[in-house]
């Protein structure tokens, strides 16, 4: 009976589940199967006659799960109980399945199969994604809110430019996907070693038709398997992608906080936020999020500890990618789509934010105050210590920053009482934040056109 979360449904869409469930993935060997047949008619190693017939043959119409299972009970091979079983269905024609392969031809070239199938609703989600995060950044680019550092109130920033930083960070990730692609999406014909040996004199190509016939490409040299660092590459930028959403989710759940209280998932009318506390809200979806990219995280080890293997190949990492390969995708897909409908249905409270950096009573404008003083003549390190010294005077005595600077005499000498009111505005002191954005704006709707996206 189901056991893990993917497996009750309970994570993942059926779209990524079904790529990785036991069905499809006999299905994908089987096409495998069938291609070699194909390419093996093509170059007369074999009667086309026979190879028409194992075509026809290899699908889990005809080859059933359940059989392969009962062979494989008794033989304890998981590729041979499959060889059998397609055999017994082709009758007289089943003596020229999987002629010349090993088990890692089948097995690495139908992971591939199903890796360009995943990679593909991936991209999607991502594309999906930084659409809402490009949104995002344009309407709020105005926003202003209070910028932090440490957890303390640093400058003022916007709303909008946490959406543009995010926007190309997912970029970033769909541009580590493309440049991975080439390197991720190959199979192999090429035997027990990699030589080739048994396929005879046409192994090269039978090698390439079986990929050309599979939409793939052959890998350049292989041993008995696929090398591993291929793999190990995917599950680096899988992770790294977790960590970005971990990274938006856990700014969300800050802000959500009631000290805070600027941006909040969207809540239910009929959700519950607690067992016992009804007054609860919590942000449980980014908190999936970031429990899940732990998990993601940890499958970097084993993927890196794949790569090694003993001479040509050994068994070590047949059963870890049996949960790496399957689980990354199946969680990434799903945090990507809870990722972007927690931002599609983002609560901001602008005036929250304008609250929230009144906190400080204008303490945050300090830089600002600072540079005024230096181009009038103070200096950079003078003004420094003078804002610097006010600064700590309008905190202890829990007046605001203005009063404080209005009636110091180094600083009325340089500012009038206009100018000081002008430079704690924060609405002046966004720098090129709006600029930034509406670069990031053209920047990453340009890529979208090439991606042959809408804008």
């Amino acid at each position: 009976m189901p056991i893990l979360p993917i497996d009750i449904g309970r994570y993942g869409t059926p779209e990524m589940r079904r790529i990785f469930d036991e069905e499809n993935r006999l299905e994908t060997m089987l096409e495998v199967e069938a291609a070699l047949a194909w390419a093996h008619g093509q170059v007369g190693s074999i009667p086309k006659e026979d190879a028409l017939k194992i075509m026809e043959k290899a699908s889990t119409k005809y080859v059933k799960l359940k059989r392969v299972k009962e062979i494989e009970d008794e033989i304890r091979h998981d590729v041979m109980a499959l060889v059998r079983a397609l055999a017994e269905a082709c009758g007289p024609s089943g003596a020229h399945v999987h002629l010349g392969a090993t088990s890692s031809d089948i097995l690495d070239t139908a992971t591939a199969l199903q890796l360009k199938e995943a990679l593909k609703l991936i991209e999607k989600r991502l594309n999906d994604l930084e659409s809402v995060l490009l949104a995002g950044a344009e309407q709020h680019k105005k926003t202003v809110m209070i910028g932090r550092t440490h957890g303390q109130h640093a400058l003022p920033t916007t709303l909008g430019f946490k959406f543009a930083v995010w926007t190309r960070e997912v970029a970033r990730h769909l541009q580590r996907l493309q440049d991975c692609r080439g390197r991720l999406l190959v199979g192999k014909m090429s035997g027990a070693v990699g030589t080739q040996a048994g396929l005879g004199s046409n192994a090269l190509k039978i090698q390439q038709l079986v990929m050309e016939r599979l939409g793939i490409k052959p890998a350049d040299i292989s041993t008995q398997i696929i090398q591993r660092d291929r793999y190990a590459e995917f599950t680096c930028i899988i992770a790294i992608t977790a960590s970005t959403l971990d990274n938006i989710a856990s700014e969300i759940r800050e802000l959500q906080r009631p000290e805070i209280g600027e941006a909040f998932e969207a809540f239910g009318q009929k959700q519950v936020g607690s067992s016992t506390m009804p007054h609860k809200r919590n942000p449980i979806i980014c908190e999936r999020i970031c429990g899940l990219a732990k998990i993601l995280r940890s499958l970097v080890s084993p993927a890196l500890e794949n790569v090694p293997t003993w001479h040509e190949r050994d068994l070590t990492q047949s059963s870890c990618e049996r949960f790496v390969i399957p689980e990354e995708c199946i969680l990434l897909d799903y945090m990507l789509i809870l990722m972007t409908r927690v931002l599609r249905g983002l609560e901001v409270d602008e005036e929250r934010m304008v609250e929230n950096m009144g906190l400080t009573q204008g303490r945050m404008m300090s830089e600002a105050v600072m540079l005024a003083l230096a181009k009038k003549g103070l200096g950079r390190q003078k003004a420094h210590e003078l804002t610097r010294e006010l600064a700590i005077k309008s905190h202890a005595e829990q007046r605001g920053f203005k009063e404080v600077l209005m009636e110091n005499k180094a600083v009325q000498e340089l500012l009038t009482n206009e100018e000081i009111e002008e430079v704690l505005d924060p609405r002046n002191y966004l720098g090129t934040a709006i600029e930034q954005i509406e670069l990031v704006g053209k920047m990453t709707r340009r890529e979208r056109r090439v991606r042959g996206l809408p804008d």
